[in-house]
């Protein structure tokens, strides 16, 4: 196999690495060696993955050091990359909402918004962006890049810029949010020669797809049952009224088989309902990829 036929793919490591294994195996893509070395193995010939720093993807993408890889919303923007982006990959490293970074004070401190830091310093590991956010409100402040434990340097400075995505670490830390300084979400991203190249467009295109299918599967299952025709309409008015059921005959002239995709939240209420209702051989089942 000659070099022209591989995609070189950057994946995150560190906190978004599980979360990243476990979406690209949903997506049929099976990472191996994913704890032991920084060459993981992907079940795909075609693909050759690195593990990678997010805060370092997006200049490696540009430079054309890989073809395509994930990151950070944040980190694009902090490091001005020249990089297509591809698509939006709601995920991250504990649930599926967009992270922030947060202008962020100790519970003590007299600051209660952006402008009481006027001639202070503030400290965070993405200087650009807090550099332009201050800038953009005219506010004169010192930013100073932190290497990590940026929490701890709150009561050290005036205040930092730290990641969230739920909260947890600034409550513990006794810290108090002013402000949010930008809210970003994972994405895929491609060098631009890369994508003018027809074989690993394809290659990405299809990461793309899958990746996409196997996030609109999450919390979702597949639902099917055997219906009375004479039960049909009470049937459709449980099912949920945004939902359009596949409904296909049986052999059975007088029965028809129904199957739906509900959110799993609902599930636990619905079956019991369509029981009720009338249905029969009510089968629930997971969902890895849901294409649209």
């Amino acid at each position: 196999m000659t070099a022209e036929r591989i995609l070189k793919l950057g994946l995150p490591a560190g906190s978004l690495q599980k979360a990243t294994v476990d979406l690209f195996d949903r997506a049929g893509l099976h990472v191996g060696d994913s704890k032991r070395s920084y060459w993981p193995t992907i079940d795909d010939e075609e693909i050759q993955a690195v593990y990678l720093r997010a805060q370092e993807m997006g200049r490696y993408v540009g430079d054309g050091v890989l073809d395509a890889g994930i990151t950070g919303w944040d980190w694009i923007q902090e490091n001005g990359c020249d990089v297509l982006e591809i698509c939006e990959l709601p995920y991250s490293k504990e649930t599926s909402n967009p992270t922030k970074w947060v202008l962020a004070v100790p519970n003590e401190s007299a600051v209660t918004r952006p402008e009481d830091l006027e001639g202070g310093i503030v400290a965070t590991e993405l200087v650009g962006v807090t550099t332009r956010y201050f800038q953009g409100k005219n506010i004169h402040v010192k930013v100073e890049f932190s290497w990590g434990a940026t929490e701890v340097k709150a009561r050290l400075v005036n205040a930092i810029v730290e990641l969230t995505e739920t909260g947890t670490s600034l409550r513990a830390n006794n810290l108090r949010i002013v402000d949010t300084v930008i809210v970003s979400t994972t994405r895929l991203i491609a060098n631009q020669a890369a994508w003018r190249d027809g074989f690993k467009r394809e290659k990405i295109e299809n990461i793309s797809i899958l990746l996409q299918a196997a996030i609109a599967a999450r919390g979702k299952v597949g639902l099917k049952m055997n219906v009375r025709r004479a039960d049909l309409g009470s049937i459709l008015k449980v099912l949920p009224a945004e939902k359009s059921p596949t409904i296909s005959g049986l052999a059975d002239s007088e029965y028809v088989a129904i199957e739906v995709i509900v959110d799993d939240r609902v599930e636990r209420s619905l079956v019991p309902a369509l029981k009720r209702a009338g249905a029969s051989g009510i089968i629930t089942y997971p969902l890895n990829k849901v294409i649209h």
